[in-house]
């Protein structure tokens, strides 16, 4: 069981299910990946936990409390220029990445160097990386000119 799961009644449920290894919930969708098992006997077993946790009225997350390491960082000179990236990635960059399963959501600024969190199919996919470096750090660079350089905490 992962850390996180802790935090979700329904990712409890899910990693339940032999073969799952990862899931992902966002705003609208969830996302599971398994480490072995076959997709065709696997998804009976998994579509069964979705439905009987919210048959069951129970909330998807137990708690909202950010875990130690969540806390943003930026110096208060900069406020104005995290409001701006902050909205460009709402606006433009989390939408993108929901449609294939994953989150980028803002941890920092520091130094001209924005500072992103990754979950989700984002954080073990092999073209994150290259999102990352030429779709969102050109993007930030462009309406934000003071942006050097993207990196991915975790």
């Amino acid at each position: 069981m992962h850390r996180e799961a802790e935090r979700s009644p329904l990712a409890e449920r899910l990693f339940a299910v032999n073969g799952v290894a990862g899931v992902f919930l966002g705003h609208d969708f969830i996302s599971v990946t398994k480490k072995d098992g076959e997709w065709q006997h696997m998804k009976p077993a998994i579509l069964g936990a979705i439905m009987e946790h919210f048959m069951a009225g129970v909330p998807v997350m137990a708690t909202l409390k950010p875990h130690a390491g969540d806390a943003e960082f930026f110096d208060e000179g900069d406020a104005e220029l995290v409001e701006t990236i902050k909205e460009l990635i709402e606006t433009r960059v989390r939408p993108a990445v929901a449609q294939d399963g994953g989150d980028i959501t803002f941890q920092g600024f520091r130094d001209g160097v924005v500072y992103l969190n990754m979950r989700g199919s984002c954080s073990g996919c092999p073209s994150s990386t290259a999102t990352l470096k030429h779709g969102i750090q050109n993007l930030l660079r462009h309406f934000v000119p003071e942006v050097r350089e993207v990196e991915a905490v975790s």
